[in-house]
């Protein structure tokens, strides 16, 4: 079998319409009925979400966490994304959660050293781990994945099922692959079918 895979030279948001052309392309192909997309403040999940009004396909938007400030996904946006007929997840990251607290440190206090991390000797968490693993594909690779397990744990998408999940590093979405779904604790379930398009390299340096 053989196929192409776009890539993307620079990070820009104007990727984003190029990749969910391709996806919707994809999906129509291969008969694929469910779509993730990541967005942070909902810019790229109201493109997503109109895109595919109308086609019958499942578009769920997977936003950020909500932190001490507050929820990012902006109130209009996510107005636009719910009347477009598209799904919400907003939950703990995947590859986050209380290990993501362990490399956190103190307050730095002003003309002082920078204070010791609260755990003694930096170990990473397992989500972080596979988090760095997945980033030297590409920052958007690593959201795919994690969007997807969000997704099936949040009950927005079907367990075992191939779904196209988008991703992208910054503003804009420039990462697509087919992968057959899985939950947080059937990870290793997760299976890439198919990639769409990816960056022609990083942009953003592993976290």
């Amino acid at each position: 079998m053989e196929d192409k895979i776009h890539y993307f030279e620079q990070a820009k948001p104007e990727n984003t319409e190029v990749t969910l052309g391709l996806v919707k392309k994809k999906a129509q192909e291969k008969g694929i009925k469910h779509i993730v997309v990541a967005s942070t403040r909902g810019e790229s999940g109201v493109k997503a979400a109109e895109a595919f009004k109308g086609t019958g396909i499942n578009v769920v938007v997977v936003t950020h966490q909500i932190g001490a400030q507050g929820p990012e996904l902006l109130p209009e946006n996510e107005k636009k994304i719910r009347e477009a007929g598209a799904k919400i997840v907003t939950c703990t990251h995947a590859f986050g959660g209380v290990g993501g607290s362990l490399r956190r440190s103190p307050p730095r206090v002003p003309n002082q050293p920078m204070p010791a991390p609260y755990w003694p000797a930096y170990v990473p968490s397992t989500g972080e781990l596979v988090a760095m693993v997945l980033r030297l594909f590409s920052q958007g690779m690593k959201v795919c994945f994690e969007i997807v397990t969000m997704a099936a744990d949040a009950g927005a998408i079907p367990h075992g099922e191939n779904v196209i999940a988008v991703g992208g590093q910054g503003r804009g979405s420039d990462t697509a692959i087919i992968i057959k779904s899985a939950g947080t604790t059937s990870f290793f379930e997760l299976d890439v079918q198919e990639i769409i398009a990816k960056p022609a390299k990083k942009t953003i340096p592993a976290q």
